[in-house]
């Protein structure tokens, strides 16, 4: 693997730009990538898109079914907060390493330059597609739970509305050509959405909140915080807990969303650190409230669950406000959410495929690596990833049970990448082989077999050790427990397929390893 070092950094070319500008792109010369897209991203608008994309609140009342199956309203409060702190913990890892090295490789980027290097080329390649699985699944499930969202909240409007399973396919359809056609026009337009929906996502918090918990009847404090439910007849509750927690995990997923558009924003070491721990924190909070409004309002819990909408939050905004119009106000502004997150959902998992295409990981690299000329974007990229996810929405049409599957593979293949890179990077902050920060940036490069030194963002001592620590311990219940079914004894349409897809998956990207990509793939190219 390359491992050249440029010794003259002055003689890299910049690639044009503010000072600011031709300081990022003169760091990602010196990790040896080409700067080739725009960096129109600043504080405000990745704060937005990393805030939007994570859409905690939003994300919760969209899986809310799970954790009140298996969990009950009090089981629920105790798995979001072990969620929160876990996820933070994931967050202090990814902002480390993203200001060690913000490439829009992300995790299988860190993976190379943090494992031995006997190992660096498979740990690598592995990471990258756990990562492109993780992702490409990611925008696939939100573009079906918006689909469904807005079947749900025309039954809910409409009683004798029938809904079809080939509408829902239909409407995920039009919901990726929208996010598509915003991606493609690219320039600020990404960027000034992102700032918008921050303001939405805030506001469409309390637009929620404030009438559903003035005008409902609240049930007592020990109804919420003391009641648990075990309905998939699990022996124990502990184990019905656990299997409900992760779809509260799956309200923080996406964190290293911010992560792969770093060659697109100004000051990206310090500015994603900043924006990832500012969003797990705003999410938390606004997350938390709504959990806690929800349950103290939710009336009948069997009368949630059952709803014939499918979300259960439809039916509590309904018997809470007793007001139809209200209730569809309330359901629209999730939507409206959900629809506008797509769009950063289809940068951020294009960017992902791109970048990993890029250093050939990837069958057909060369055509999903280009980048356009005159919009800046990697287009066969964003095109191909929308495709994917219309494709996998035709699962809905044979059985929406097998899809939501899709959710869990979301969950899973995330949180494996996740793993990869925190396991590694406690292995090399336990040896102590990181240098300290050095705020000239010039004696060291965090590439592959080069001396690493940390970023401007750093956790030391201690604490830096014991919060990556519960990382790993975390990340891996939430795999292990995200292949569980909902139920003791699942049947067929039941089952978590999850375990088949993920694994299945990780099965083919190894043999195509060993066929092709051993040969090709030599981990992050240096460009230059």
């Amino acid at each position: 693997m390359a491992t050249y070092v440029p010794k003259n950094h002055a003689s890299i070319t910049s690639a044009g730009g503010t000072p600011l500008e031709e300081q990022d792109n003169r760091r990602l010369q010196q990790m040896g990538k080409k700067p080739v897209l725009k960096r129109n991203f600043g504080i405000v608008s990745i704060f937005g898109f990393s805030c939007t994309l994570l859409g905690t609140w939003e994300g919760l009342l969209g899986t809310f079914i799970r954790p009140l199956q298996n969990g009950g309203p009090g089981g629920t409060v105790y798995a979001f907060i072990f969620a929160w702190v876990g996820t933070a913990a994931i967050f202090v890892v990814l902002s480390e390493l993203t200001s060690m090295a913000p490439t829009a490789g992300g995790q299988y980027h860190w993976a190379a330059m943090l494992a031995p290097i006997r190992y660096q080329k498979f740990l690598s390649y592995i990471s990258g597609w756990w990562a492109v699985l993780g992702w490409q699944t990611a925008l696939a499930s939100c573009a079906f739970m918006t689909g469904t969202m807005i079947q749900g909240a025309a039954i809910l409007g409409n009683s004798l509305y029938k809904s079809l399973s080939w509408q829902g396919t239909l409407i995920v359809w039009a919901t990726l050509l929208c996010a598509l056609l915003v991606n493609l026009l690219g320039g600020k337009l990404l960027p000034r959405i992102e700032s918008v929906l921050l303001v939405v996502h805030i506001l469409g918090f309390f637009s929620i909140m404030i009438p559903l918990t003035c005008l409902s009847d609240h049930k007592p404090k020990e109804e919420v915080f003391l009641r648990f439910l075990n309905s998939g007849g699990f022996s124990t509750q502990g184990l019905s807990w656990f299997v409900g927690m992760t779809s509260c995990a799956f309200g923080f997923a996406g964190g290293d969303a911010a992560v792969h558009m770093s060659e697109e924003v100004a000051n990206a070491s310090r500015i994603i650190p900043h924006a990832l721990i500012l969003s797990i924190v705003l999410n938390g909070c606004l997350g938390f409230g709504m959990l806690i409004a929800v349950l103290f309002c939710a009336g009948d819990l069997e009368d949630a669950l059952n709803s014939p909408t499918g979300y259960p939050f439809m039916e509590i905004f309904y018997k809470a406000t007793r007001s139809l119009p209200g209730s569809l106000f309330m359901c629209s502004i999730l939507i409206i959410i959900y629809c506008c997150s797509l769009m950063g959902l289809l940068a951020a998992a294009s960017r992902q495929l791109w970048s990993f295409s890029r250093d050939r990981g990837v069958p057909g690299w060369r055509w999903w690596s280009q980048v356009s000329s005159f919009q800046e974007l990697p287009v066969q990229s964003i095109i191909l990833t929308v495709v994917v996810s219309a494709m996998l929405a035709l699962i809905n049409i044979g059985s929406s049970v097998a899809l939501d599957a899709i959710v869990s593979m979301a969950v899973s293949a995330l949180y494996l990448s996740y793993l990869m890179v925190s396991i590694l990077l406690l292995y090399r902050r336990v040896r102590g082989d990181i240098s300290l920060y050095n705020h000239s940036g010039d004696d060291v490069v965090n590439v592959p077999g080069a001396k690493l030194a940390w970023g401007p963002f750093q956790c030391q001592g201690v604490w830096g050790i014991a919060i990556n620590a519960f990382a790993v311990v975390y990340i891996m219940i939430v795999v292990f427990f995200s292949f569980w079914p909902s139920e003791m004894h699942p049947s067929v349409e039941s089952m978590n397929w999850s375990v088949l897809g993920t694994g299945g998956s990780s099965f083919l990207a190894i043999g195509y390893y060993f066929a092709r990509a051993r040969h090709i793939y030599t981990g992050p190219i240096r460009e230059l």
